[in-house]
C-alpha cells in the first residue's frame, strides 16, 4: 500500500499589521474559497416588477367603482360610459404586443416608465371633463395605452427574461401584482367616490401611477447582463463550436435590434399559422369577457341594481382580489407540475359555473353563498394566466413574449366587446341578466377549446421572426 501523501503546497500571505491570525495557511485542491450566497437580482427586480403593476392596476378598480357617480353628475348613459371602458380595453390589448416588442428594443426600464407616466396623466386629466369624448380621451386612450404597455405581458417579459427555473411561479406573482393593486386602491376609491367624490379617487389612481416610477428608474435593469449575472437558475454555458450557435431571430442579442412593430407583426403572420395560438387566443377572448369586461365593470353597477350599496359591492370586488392573490400565485406553482391545457379547461369551467348562479345570488344585503361565489371567482379570476404564458412559451419558444402580447390583446377585445355589449344590454332591459347567463355558456366554450389544444403542444417550434424574415 503506498504511503505517498498529496502534495501540499504552502502560500506565504500578506496580513495586516497587529493581525492575530498565522502568517501561512495551508492550500490543498480541495480548499476552494466558497462563496456567500445573496439574493440574485432577479429577484430584486421581480419585486420592483410587482410594484409597478400595483401602481398600474388602480384603474382596473375604478370604473366598476365611479361609473354611478359619473352617471349622476353628467347624466351619461351606461352606454357611454361603458364606451370609454371598451375603447381602455381594447388599446389594453393591442398595445401589448407592440410593447413586449419596444421592452426588447428600448429596455423594460424606459418602456414601464412611460407606461406609468401615462396611466397617472391620463387619471390627473380625468378631473377636468365635463364632455363625454373627453372621458373617452383620458379613461380611453391615454389610460389605454399605458395599461396596455404594463399588460400581463410585462410579468411574462420579466420572468422569461430573468428567470430559467420557476418562471410559473414569478408570473402568477407578478400577474398577482395586478390583483394587488385592486386590493389596495378599490375600497380607498369606493370611499372617496362617495365622499368628497370621484375626482379625489381620481387623483389617488394617478399618484399611486407615478409614484413607483422612481422605484422602476433606479431598480428596474433591462436584462441580467446589466447586472452581471446570468438568469436566475441558468448555468454557465459550456463552449460550443460556431456552427451549433443559434441564428437571428431564435434568441440572439441581434434580435432586440429590429424595429419593434415590425417584429411584432412579423411574429404574429407566423403565430398565426399554428392552430394552438388560435385556440389560446379564443380562450382568452373570453377570459377577458368574463372577468375585466364583465364583472371588473359591471359588477358594481349591477349589485347597485339589486339594492346593495356601492361600498359593500367593492368590498366584494376587492375580496376578489385577496383570493386572485392566492388563486394566480398556486396555478403558477402548479403550471411548474402539471399539464397547462388541463389547468386551462379546470378553470374556466368553474369560471362558468360561477356566473351561472350569480343572477339567483345578487341581493341588497351580502348573503353567505355570495361570499362562496367571491371566493371561488376570486381564486379563478386570472389563474389562466400561468398555463397560458407557459404554453407560448413551451410552442414559440423566443417569440414566447410577443406570442403571449398577441394572446393578451385578443383577452382585452373580448373584455371590451363584453363591457360594451353588458351596458347595451342594461339599458335595454334594465338588468345585466342575459349578459351573465351568455358569459357563463362562453366559458364552457373555453374549456373545451382549451381541453382540446393539441397534447405535443409543448414541442417548441422554429423562431417565428426567423421564418417570417426569410419569405
Amino acid at each position: 500500500m503506498s504511503t505517498s501523501e498529496e502534495p501540499r503546497v504552502f502560500v506565504q500571505i500578506s496580513r495586516p499589521e497587529g493581525s492575530l491570525e498565522d502568517d501561512i495557511w495551508t492550500k490543498t485542491p480541495e480548499d476552494k474559497p466558497k462563496k456567500r450566497r445573496r439574493l440574485h437580482p432577479a429577484w430584486t427586480v421581480a419585486a420592483v416588477a410587482f410594484l409597478a403593476l400595483v401602481g398600474a392596476a388602480g384603474f382596473r378598480a375604478a370604473p366598476g367603482v365611479l361609473m354611478v357617480p359619473l352617471q349622476q353628475e353628467f347624466g351619461w348613459s351606461t352606454t357611454v360610459l361603458s364606451a370609454a371602458v371598451s375603447i381602455n380595453l381594447v388599446l389594453f390589448g393591442l398595445t401589448a404586443p407592440f410593447a413586449a416588442a419596444l421592452m426588447e428594443r428600448f429596455g423594460i426600464r424606459a418602456v414601464t416608465a412611460v407606461a406609468l407616466a401615462l396611466i397617472g396623466t391620463g387619471s390627473a386629466l380625468t378631473v377636468l371633463v365635463n364632455q363625454s369624448w373627453q372621458i373617452l380621451l383620458t379613461w380611453g386612450l391615454l389610460i389605454g395605452l399605458g395599461t396596455g404597455s404594463m399588460a400581463l405581458v410585462f410579468a411574462a417579459t420579466i420572468a422569461n427574461t430573468w428567470f430559467t427555473r420557476s418562471r410559473g411561479l414569478v408570473i402568477g406573482i407578478l400577474t398577482a401584482g395586478s390583483a394587488a393593486g385592486q386590493l389596495v386602491f378599490l375600497p380607498f376609491i369606493a370611499v372617496l367616490a362617495q365622499d368628497p367624490g370621484w375626482r379625489q379617487a381620481s387623483l389617488l389612481i394617478a399618484a399611486g401611477a407615478l409614484a413607483v416610477v422612481p422605484l422602476v428608474l433606479k431598480f428596474l435593469k433591462n436584462s441580467p447582463s446589466d447586472a452581471g449575472v446570468l438568469p436566475y437558475g441558468a448555468e454557465e454555458p459550456s463552449a460550443a463550436p460556431a456552427e451549433n450557435a443559434p441564428a437571428v431571430g431564435a434568441g440572439t442579442p441581434a434580435e432586440p435590434r429590429r424595429n419593434a412593430a415590425v417584429r411584432a407583426l412579423l411574429v404574429l403572420r407566423s403565430a398565426s399559422r399554428n392552430r394552438t395560438f388560435w385556440a389560446l387566443a379564443a380562450g382568452f377572448a373570453i377570459c377577458g369577457a368574463t372577468t375585466n369586461g364583465l364583472i371588473g365593470t359591471h359588477f358594481i353597477p349591477s349589485a347597485h341594481d339589486h339594492g346593495m350599496p356601492e361600498t359593500t359591492a367593492a368590498g366584494l370586488l376587492a375580496v376578489v382580489g385577496i383570493f386572485d392573490i392566492l388563486g394566480t400565485i398556486a396555478s403558477g406553482w402548479l403550471t411548474d407540475r402539471f399539464n397547462p391545457r388541463i389547468l386551462l379547461a379546470v378553470y374556466y369551467q368553474f369560471r362558468g359555473i360561477g356566473l351561472l348562479v350569480l343572477p339567483l345570488l345578487l341581493g341588497s344585503s351580502v348573503q353567505p353563498s355570495m361570499i362562496v361565489f367571491v371566493v371561488i371567482y376570486g381564486l379563478d379570476w386570472v389563474a389562466t394566466v400561468p398555463p397560458t404564458a407557459a404554453i407560448c412559451r413551451q410552442v414559440f419558444g423566443a417569440d414566447g413574449s410577443v406570442v403571449f402580447g398577441w394572446v393578451f390583446a385578443a383577452h382585452q377585445l373580448g373584455a371590451a366587446a363584453a363591457a360594451l355589449a353588458a351596458g347595451a344590454i342594461r339599458d335595454a332591459t334594465g338588468h345585466y341578466t342575459y349578459a351573465w347567463l351568455g358569459a357563463a355558456a362562453m366559458c364552457t366554450i373555453a374549456a373545451v377549446i382549451s381541453a382540446t389544444i393539441r397534447k405535443d403542444a409543448g414541442r417548441p417550434q422554429p423562431a417565428a421572426v426567423a421564418a417570417a424574415s426569410v419569405d
